[in-house]
């Protein structure tokens, strides 16, 4: 008895500690082509976190690690919408197609946390139409203080109504508030700023009562700079007209200095800064200002370094890291790492059987809309033209290996080149070591002879880049291309589908929960 009582005591609290959560579902009329995703919404810069697919009847499901307890990012068709989760549950989310996932149902222990949310979002949306917010704005201060005081006390009412109705976690009762505060200084500050401009005094400061109050709705500061992206935008604005002048006059006669090399050294001057917020500022403005595919290389050096030295908070540091290597890729002269890959016959396949023999890896995925009507006819022309001199590795990261065999033998049917399989797509192994995820897709990496990365992630063939780093790597010399002319339109990564994720949609239309 005591060994099964053991037993039950290790299974409850492994389950406790479970950092998973087990999501499944359907959308009615969802498409297979699109993609659902969860990304943390209070992290800086987040990667997604799980891409999950949808059956041909509309049904999904999926397991992925959660971080923390907290709001998360659901995207799915190009619509966004928040969501809660806990380490260790199951969510049962379903909607319909064409409105999901700003409209959902959800079942199973994440149903009150997120009735709750949902409650409170519909009542915001409704609230806001009734407020004059404009007219609000052009009161005197003592009027607009009261003014916003009263819209405190109206939501935060409605949250306690909400409270006692649905019974949710304490965690988001209090994010919650802290997010409604988090934009009442938002509102604070843009009247500050006004009011400052129409006084035409630089040195204008606002009363001690609107001081006061501001300092009231930031008694949390350290737990809401972790968890609302909303405030971190507030103390960047607040301190903007400061930074700036900070940044004219020690960028003065230099032509390569970084926006965040100079926001590094302003925060070291902000001692009423605790360092947790200096590192989710530091990492907010170097994931906007220069982290992107254009970056140049000396400025991927400087920033890694400043991740290093300026960031103490491990996990903002761990996740700056993952986000630049997804975007920048590999330092070139790096050995390109191997990775777990089958054939259709499933026998294995090493990326080191072409040492000997540049070539390029093409990573892509049925389900990516690029891939058929736009990549494959330049792939064609390209692998045509290169193939004497160089190798092609197309390496596949659908769902299942069915899938893979079936889109392999459509759509690249006749292109010279081995077709290989990353095992769990997405989640692949190799999709991990290369830092693949479904807004790179499709994407072109060059490894030299040696088995050494050769170029940073391309994604567009036309690319006169891609073509000088195929003409070295071959000898060959590629025809002129127009550079007016796109040969791959719409392949152009999109930083901001890893940049800190949206707080909240504008005007949030949750569905009513059964």
């Amino acid at each position: 008895m005591k060994k099964y009582l053991l037993l039950f005591i290790i299974a409850v609290f492994a389950m406790s500690c479970s950092k998973k959560v087990e999501v499944k579902g359907k959308i009615t009329g969802g498409s297979p082509l699109e993609r659902i995703e969860f990304i943390e919404a209070s992290g800086v810069a987040t990667l997604p976190l799980a891409n999950i697919g949808l059956k041909n009847d509309g049904t999904f499901s999926g397991t992925f690690e959660v971080p923390k307890s907290g709001m998360y990012v659901v995207s799915y068709g190009g619509k966004q919408n928040l969501i809660y989760l806990k380490s260790g549950q199951t969510l049962n989310i379903s909607g319909n197609g064409a409105t999901f996932p700003m409209e959902y149902v959800i079942t199973g222990d994440a149903k009150k946390n997120n009735d709750f949310f949902m409650a409170t979002q519909k009542y915001l949306t409704n609230y806001a139409q009734g407020v004059n917010m404009n007219e609000l704005m052009m009161k005197d201060e003592n009027t607009f203080i009261k003014g916003v005081q009263k819209v405190e006390a109206d939501i935060n009412k409605n949250i306690d109504e909400n409270v006692k109705k649905f019974n949710p976690d304490k965690e988001i009762i209090n994010w919650k508030k802290n997010d409604v505060a988090s934009t009442l200084l938002s509102i604070m500050t843009q009247y500050q700023l006004r009011q400052q401009q129409m006084s035409g005094n630089p040195s204008f400061k606002s009363s001690k009562a609107f001081t006061d109050y501001e300092n009231k709705l930031q008694e949390n500061k350290d737990v809401m700079v972790k968890e609302n992206p909303v405030y971190r935008q507030y103390l960047l604005t607040k301190m903007s007209p400061d930074f700036q002048k900070y940044a004219e006059a020690k960028s003065k006669g230099k032509t390569d200095v970084t926006t965040s090399e100079l926001f590094a050294e302003y925060l070291k001057s902000k001692k009423d800064l605790s360092q947790t917020a200096k590192d989710y500022l530091l990492a907010f403005v170097m994931a906007q200002s220069d982290i992107h595919p254009t970056t140049p290389e000396k400025t991927i050096e400087k920033i890694k370094k400043i991740i290093d030295e300026d960031i103490k908070d491990a996990t903002i540091k761990s996740d700056l890291k993952k986000i630049q290597f997804a975007i920048n890729g590999f330092k070139v002269g790096e050995p390109a790492p191997e990775a777990s890959l089958v054939k259709q016959d499933d026998k294995s396949y090493n990326l080191s059987e072409n040492k000997g023999k540049p070539y390029m890896i093409t990573f892509y995925a049925s389900w990516n809309p690029y891939i058929g009507e736009a990549t494959v006819p330049v792939l064609k022309e390209v692998v045509n033209f290169y193939k004497s001199k160089m190798n092609f590795v197309f390496v596949n990261v659908d769902d299942t290996k069915e899938q893979f065999v079936k889109t392999s033998n459509s759509l690249l049917k006749g292109i010279t080149g081995v077709n290989v399989y990353g095992k769990g797509g997405l989640d692949s192994d190799i999709a991990k070591k290369y830092g693949v995820y479904g807004f790179k897709l499709p994407c072109f990496i060059i490894v030299d002879k040696d088995g050494k990365i050769a170029s940073k992630p391309f994604f567009n063939l036309g690319d006169p880049e891609l073509v000088t780093v195929l003409d070295k790597q071959t000898g060959l010399t590629a025809p002129k291309v127009d550079p007016r002319v796109q040969l791959q339109p719409g392949m152009s990564i999109d930083p901001s589908a890893v940049q800190p994720a949206p707080e909240q949609p504008a005007n949030p239309q949750p569905a009513p929960t059964k």
